[in-house]
């Protein structure tokens, strides 16, 4: 099982880690954060690619895509080893530049399905103060005005052309990130409910043992699910069912 990813874009301080946490919590996707890793790798005990990273990191500077992709997929890679249903992953803060689409494409072609690119839009001074807000408790080093200003600046210039490509390809869903956290995890949830579900009627209904009938469902990551035909299937309702009323197959009637 390969897995299916969503890339999260939007600029720093724009929400996106917290929103993430949110749809990891509703929807049961693995979040993994390019910068978190990095971050991670950089304060491991012996990692040949700390101080290079550091470097970069602070100067606000995209660190080499091989870093990045190489994080990734390890990451991925044990995940999957650990449960292969988790397949899942909202990759948060990639591809940040050309340079990182076209690495993920050699490297990742075959091995991954990118379904689309929720971007999260905000306005510069908000990221800004959001993240100054942030770095009175965070820690981050690169959490200063600073930073922040050559970190927009790599954003508008390398990672924002990136987002502009794939809405050229209809595949950037973009939500509202000046909002409060609560009216954008509601905005959120509205684009990806919409998305997360697609009848397809070429399967029949069948009888199941209850004597009532279900028809089956696909969500766009593969993942199919049987309905009771009395739930009302409008993509913008259907999701609240899927907990309560969502049968295995061995319901069904042979």
């Amino acid at each position: 099982m390969k897995p299916v990813v969503v890339f999260v874009l939007g600029g720093p301080g724009a929400g996106k880690g917290t929103q993430c946490a949110r749809i990891v919590e509703k929807y049961g996707y693995t979040h993994l954060s390019a910068g978190d890793l990095l971050r991670d790798e950089r304060k491991r005990p012996g990692s040949q690619y700390g101080e290079l990273i550091e470097n970069y990191i602070k100067e606000g500077e995209i660190v080499p895509v091989e870093i990045t992709i190489s994080l990734l997929k390890r990451a991925m890679d044990q995940t999957m080893a650990a449960n292969s249903q988790k397949n899942k992953f909202l990759i948060d803060g990639f591809p940040r530049n050309e340079d990182n689409l076209q690495g993920w494409n050699k490297t990742m072609d075959g091995k991954a399905d990118v379904s689309f690119v929720l971007f999260f839009d905000c306005d510069n001074e908000i990221c800004i103060g959001r993240c100054l807000e942030r770095g009175k408790s965070s820690g981050r080093s690169d959490d200063n005005r600073e930073s922040l200003e050559k970190r927009i600046h790599t954003y508008l210039q390398s990672t924002k052309p990136i987002i502009d490509l794939y809405e050229r390809m209809g595949k950037v869903r973009k939500v509202d990130a000046s909002k409060s956290v609560d009216e954008v995890s509601s905005k959120q949830h509205v684009e990806l409910e919409t998305l997360l579900w697609k009848d397809l009627h070429s399967w029949p209904e069948r009888k199941g043992k209850s004597g009532e009938f279900f028809q089956r469902y696909t969500l766009w990551d593969g993942e199919r699910v049987l309905l009771p035909i009395s739930v009302p299937c409008k993509r913008s309702k259907i999701f609240k069912y899927r907990q309560p009323t969502a049968v295995s197959a061995s319901e069904l009637g042979t």
